[in-house]
């Protein structure tokens, strides 16, 4: 058996072990382990075993990863979540569908000091359901845009996606972050589009809700203040080249910590409960590159990656048609898979493929983390229906019978970044 179809069925197996529930990081691991001996004879295993989990935690990049998360779970212990949406609630709620709109704006704001889709659609959800319900809105729109904002948090820097592709691919951590600005604004407001357009079509789906007087609405932004400067410190320092990426994680954690001591809303038992949440989340992660690690090191032994790039230069289509190609498998193994291990799994060979055909590593950074959002609501897997779906206690049909227009404002997206590229690459070009 050649080396690059032993690499092609390793990929096989590894989706095979997903698919029967087996943890991601032991999947990638045991197929890495086994695969690396068969190919390679066992005789150097155990210096690859040593080696890749060392390799995979050890760069100090990667230290922005559990400050990041810390921010995030600070800020929705500290009852931020509930602020940002009476405060958007107050300000666009009396339109048709408004609270599904400040919804998402909320999701949008939140996914700023987040960085994670699942925390970003399991708290705002906890939030907003509720409220949606008492006003009558129809689950479906109400649950579909929970799910669907919920993606935005790894578009809107800090995003976790973003630093692992730029460890894994050496692109500038602080530059992809600032690449997600644009397109993170974008898919709000197309998210927001397809709430209007909803909305349009069937006036039930949301009815509109009282106007708030403007006493009301300061009164609803008192608190929300601290998210913008928190963003503002965590993203302006990196942009204007006061902080390192990891230095401006540091501070948005001990920021995000004071905000929510001072707001009166950390007490013991929830500090206790969000430091354990930031290990448990950090740990996940951090096992899940160890397997990858392992997994990574068996794939360049058998010289898959470029015997693909090399099929794929033989193919003779156009580099926009092998882009189109790559996005659409992206959308499947999205549908199939945690768009984590997706990453892990594929961003190595691929990134050198769209490097070899002239892509910008940066814009095809915001692309593959728009497609991973896609992947996040399409079913069977769309791992954020599953979040709204404990979290509502909604049958998984009425979600996805709502899903759809945020899907195609999601497709509508990546062809506008297609066409205007400069939406991804203008702020980190202007970067130091």
């Amino acid at each position: 058996m050649s080396g690059p179809m032993a690499g092609a069925l390793g990929f096989l197996a590894v989706l095979a072990l997903i698919a029967v529930r087996i943890p991601v990081a032991v999947a990638m691991g045991v197929v890495g382990t086994i695969g690396y001996g068969i190919v390679n004879g066992w005789s150097t295993l155990g210096f690859v075993l040593g080696r890749a989990p060392y390799e995979a935690i050890s760069p100090a990049g990667l230290s922005v990863l559990p400050l990041f998360i810390m921010m995030g779970v600070f800020s929705a212990h500290g009852g931020l979540s509930k602020s940002l949406y009476s405060f958007v609630a107050s300000l666009i709620g009396h339109f048709r569908g408004g609270l599904a709109l400040a919804t998402v704006g909320a999701c949008a704001i939140f996914g700023a000091v987040c960085g994670s889709a699942i925390a970003t659609a399991a708290t705002m959800g906890r939030v907003a359901m509720p409220e949606m319900r008492r006003a009558g809105y129809d689950d479906r729109l109400s649950s579909a845009s929970v799910a669907a904002g919920g993606t935005l948090g790894v578009m809107i820097p800090p995003s976790i996606l973003f630093v692992i592709y730029g460890l894994m691919t050496e692109q500038s951590i602080g530059k992809l972050l600032a690449a997600g600005v644009l397109p993170g604004i974008l898919g709000t407001l197309l998210y927001m589009g397809a709430v209007s357009w909803s909305t349009a079509r069937d006036p039930k789906l949301g009815p509109a809700g009282p106007r708030s007087d403007w006493a009301a609405r300061i009164r609803a932004g008192r608190d929300v203040w601290q998210v913008v400067v928190l963003f503002g410190v965590v993203l302006g320092g990196m942009y204007f080249g006061w902080f390192s990426p990891t230095e401006a994680a540091a501070v948005g954690a001990f920021g995000a910590v004071v905000l929510a001591w001072a707001g009166g809303k950390l007490r013991r038992e929830n500090a206790k409960e969000a430091i354990a949440e930031t290990a448990l989340t950090t740990g996940m992660i951090f096992t899940i590159l160890i397997g990858a690690g392992i997994f990574n090191y068996f794939i360049d032994s058998t010289g898959l990656t470029d015997a693909l790039v090399k099929a794929v230069g033989d193919l003779g289509h156009s580099r926009w048609m092998i882009m189109f190609l790559l996005m659409v498998m992206y959308i499947v193994l999205g549908a199939l898979m945690d768009e984590l291990a997706m990453m892990l799994l594929t961003v190595g060979p691929v990134f050198k493929l769209i490097v070899a055909l002239g892509f910008d590593p940066i814009w095809f950074g915001v692309m593959f983390v728009t497609v991973c959002e896609i992947g996040m609501i399409v079913p069977p897997v769309g791992i954020n229906l599953f979040v709204i779906q404990g979290v509502a206690g909604l049958p998984l049909q009425t979600i996805v019978r709502g899903i759809m227009p945020f899907v195609a404002a999601d497709c509508i997206r990546m062809l506008i970044l297609a066409m205007v590229p400069a939406l991804a690459t203008w702020l980190p070009g202007r970067m130091g």
